[in-house]
């Protein structure tokens, strides 16, 4: 594998995205890897690794900015916030990334996806609703408030990931975004995990009272779930 920085702009702002690429010629299947709350990170940047162990290039996003990181609960909160209060601004931002990655070398424009990790998993499954050409797109724990509605069909596969719960994630949205995924007619489908909390993925959850506690056989059971699906969409 091999690893780069690639940077590029949205509306004055720069960005920069963690590459990682499988071993052999080009070009290859490629999926983002949509950063939690806190901002791009090492666990994002270690989803993209292991990406590109399957084969895939995996290309970590970041929608905050350089060097622009939550380096808590609040600092995490204060950068993600806007964008959430801001949908125009987001779906810019995701499709600046977006674009950005799509054009490198070595990159298979008509085979990208997306995956995302709370924060991230909504953003990933708004890629897809906004009518990015992505094959597929899979939400790990992610935020499913619907939002503003969108009129676009969606061609992307989605699959979502959930934590059955998850009390950042309650069944009234779940049900919300079930009828908007029928409003659009997309093809989706939604594995939950029973006693799973929020954050099941990574390791360091560790809390509770907050809602995030990571689940083992839910990251190992979801990850597998993951490479069927890609294996699928990809073919």
């Amino acid at each position: 594998m091999s690893m780069e920085k690639v940077q590029y702009t949205e509306g004055g702002d720069a960005f920069d995205a963690v590459i990682v690429r499988p071993e052999g010629p080009g070009p290859h299947p490629t999926v983002l890897v949509c950063h939690a709350f806190g901002g791009r990170d090492d666990f994002a940047e270690a989803k993209a690794a292991a990406l590109a162990k399957l084969g895939y290039v995996g290309a970590a996003i970041d929608l905050y900015g350089l060097g622009k990181r939550g380096t808590d609960r609040a600092s995490s909160q204060a950068l993600m916030m806007p964008l959430i209060q801001d949908p125009a601004k987001l779906r810019r931002r995701l499709a600046a990334a977006f674009q950005g990655v799509r054009t490198l070398d070595g990159v298979d424009p008509d085979r990208m996806g997306a995956i995302g990790f709370c924060f991230g998993g909504m953003c990933a499954l708004l890629g897809a609703r906004m009518g990015l050409p992505m094959r597929g797109v899979v939400s790990f724990h992610g935020l499913l408030k619907v939002g503003p509605g969108l009129d676009g069909p969606v061609k992307a596969k989605l699959l979502v990931l959930h934590g059955q719960d998850d009390p950042m994630v309650p069944p009234s949205d779940v049900g919300a975004f079930a009828e908007e995924m029928k409003r659009v007619n997309a093809d989706w489908q939604l594995h939950a995990y029973p006693g799973v909390m929020h954050a099941f993925t990574n390791p360091v959850a560790n809390d509770p009272d907050f809602g995030t506690v990571y689940d083992e056989d839910a990251d190992r059971r979801s990850w597998i779930e993951m490479t069927r699906f890609f294996a699928d969409v990809f073919a």
